[in-house]
């Protein structure tokens, strides 16, 4: 059984109109393994925006999206199969002002990939959101990174939040290219579980949140030991490990 963590911030809107917000990515794995388990800890970490990677695709996707999102006490914002798994989920207290889903070169032989994106206001804060899953290929995932950094910059926001599965340890070349860019949360300020895949036994970390050089990051890890947060739900929600984060991200004009 996993120690109790410290505190992370709970979520909260500041005075001066910057936000304290809770991000989470999970790679769900097309919801194929405890629905129920994967709903419970999604809300025990009470998150303001969810990055999902591996949403359903296929036959009804948009139907077994919302119900994820409703057992999570969640809305969908974007993505899924038109993201080709990438999907954003959100709480009442986020205002979209667009969504947008992007398809990613496709190589031969290999799995189509997308990026779920959208630009959000949170109390007087404005940001950027990217789900994304990088390919299994060193070379596709190191193209799909600048895509993605590229992606970021023209959504012309003075912040972002980027979720997802790299597929690659911190010491990667793709990994390093988005980390060069953007804050490695974790990285930043460490908080609660380092490794992420696979869920039964995690010896690497290969999903990752990142935030833009404005952003205060005040914790990030997997939430084993929170409140609500069991290992049994964990290992039986999916085969990867969510991400926490708690950020405060600067009021806009």
């Amino acid at each position: 059984m996993a120690s109790p963590l410290p505190p992370l911030p709970d979520s909260r809107t500041e005075p001066d109109g910057s936000a304290v917000i809770r991000v989470l990515g999970y790679n769900i794995r097309s919801l194929r393994d405890d629905e129920d388990a994967l709903a419970r800890v999604v809300r025990a970490c009470a998150p303001d925006v969810v990055f999902v990677q591996e949403a359903p695709r296929f036959f009804r996707w948009r139907k077994h999206a919302a119900r994820l999102a409703a057992k999570s006490g969640l809305l969908v914002l974007g993505g899924g199969a038109t993201a080709a798994g990438p999907l954003l989920l959100c709480s009442l207290r986020v205002t979209v002002e667009r969504a947008e889903d992007l398809l990613l070169p496709l190589t031969p032989g290999l799995h189509r990939r997308g990026l779920a994106t959208a630009v959000v206001r949170i109390g007087r804060a404005r940001l950027g959101l990217v789900s994304c899953h990088l390919s299994l290929r060193r070379d596709e995932r190191y193209t799909q990174a600048g895509l993605l950094l590229d992606r970021l910059a023209a959504l012309d926001v003075p912040h972002a939040v980027v979720g997802g599965d790299i597929n690659e340890r911190p010491g990667g070349p793709a990994f390093r290219r988005l980390a060069g860019e953007l804050q490695d949360c974790r990285a930043v300020r460490p908080w609660g579980g380092e490794h992420t895949w696979p869920a039964h036994a995690p010896d690497r970390r290969i999903d990752a949140l990142y935030a833009t050089k404005g952003v205060e990051v005040l914790g990030c890890g997997v939430p084993a030991g929170l409140p609500g947060v069991t290992g049994a739900d964990l290992a039986a929600a999916t085969d990867h490990l969510p991400v926490l984060a708690a950020l405060r991200i600067p009021a806009g004009p």
